[in-house]
């Protein structure tokens, strides 16, 4: 009876340990399932957390282009009112960006938001896109008509710039032909008497003669004809009521003057200089105008 109950107290001792045992385990199980949970939802945690990330980081490169892309189409397009519009939305784009900068990877949700505002900036972006390459095609058919325009332009002017051209050698080539042309021109010493000296203190005048040649396209009618005596110092031998006449915009002076009537023939002409200053030696020159034109030029000398 004893022995029994000593056997019995023994069974319920190992069956106690045996609980305590099974307990231990079951409790052990129940820490290691419950680390393994806590280790694998840190885990998908941090992948979502990496994954939020790479996706912002992803997303600020793309906001980043959209913002240059609108840089860009404001320098292509002349339309302030497009550029305008453009600008505004360049702010807008760079205002989310900045908020994306400073937005915690953690917040899923605003980083979707901020993914769907993209896109409909881009589709904005899209509208925009279509009204510049709309302008830039009327601006290339502008250009094109303007092209051709300047084209017929330069062309005419071109033309008309020929033609004045060819009119200015016509009106020369008819001016050069109507001008007096005097030739044959000699300058002789007279003494009081009339007769020809070389000797400038015998003398008493210079005469001048020479012909103006036959021209029947000259203007016919009354002629002035001026003669300019130049001195071998270059200074214009001039009485005290010597004139002037016009030529090449300036105003001569001259030393002789006569009027002759021209009928378009062969004519003779003589002038007298009436010498009553001192004349050195030396080599002289006569210039001969009529109608605004230069018609003979003639050097000679005079001798003691």
């Amino acid at each position: 009876m004893k022995e029994d109950y000593i056997e019995e107290i023994e069974e319920r001792e190992v069956n106690r340990r045996t609980w305590w045992i099974m307990g231990i385990i079951m409790l052990l199980l129940i820490i290691a399932g419950g680390a393994y949970y806590i280790w694998y939802q840190n885990r998908q945690m941090s992948d979502m957390t990496e994954m939020f990330a790479l996706e912002k980081e992803s997303l600020t490169d793309e906001y980043e282009e959209l913002s240059l892309q609108y840089e860009g189409y404001k320098f292509s397009v002349s339309n302030d009112s497009l550029v305008a519009l453009l600008t505004t939305e360049q702010a807008k784009v760079q205002r989310l960006q900045e908020e994306l900068r400073t937005v915690k990877s953690t917040n899923a949700r605003r980083i979707n938001e901020l993914k769907k505002e993209l896109e409909t900036l881009r589709k904005i972006m899209r509208n925009y896109v279509i009204q510049i390459d709309s302008l830039n095609a009327e601006n290339q058919q502008l250009k094109d008509a303007n092209r051709q325009v300047t084209q017929k332009y330069q062309q005419a002017s071109s033309m008309a710039a020929r033609l004045t051209k060819e009119k200015e050698q016509l009106s020369e080539r008819v001016e050069m032909a109507s001008r007096l042309d005097a030739v044959n021109i000699q300058a002789t010493l007279l003494t009081s008497k009339g007769k020809a000296t070389k000797n400038i203190k015998k003398a008493a005048q210079i005469m001048l003669t020479f012909i103006v040649s036959k021209n029947i396209t000259a203007p016919v009618g009354e002629h002035t004809v001026y003669v300019r005596l130049m001195k071998p110092d270059d200074d214009i031998l001039t009485k005290p009521n010597s004139g002037t006449f016009r030529f090449e915009n300036k105003d001569l002076t001259y030393s002789m003057k006569r009027n002759i009537e021209y009928d378009g023939e062969e004519q003779s002409v003589v002038m007298y200089w009436n010498i009553e200053e001192y004349l050195s030696s030396g080599t002289y020159r006569a210039d001969i105008f009529a109608a605004g034109n230069l018609i003979g030029r003639k050097s000679f000398a005079l001798e003691q």
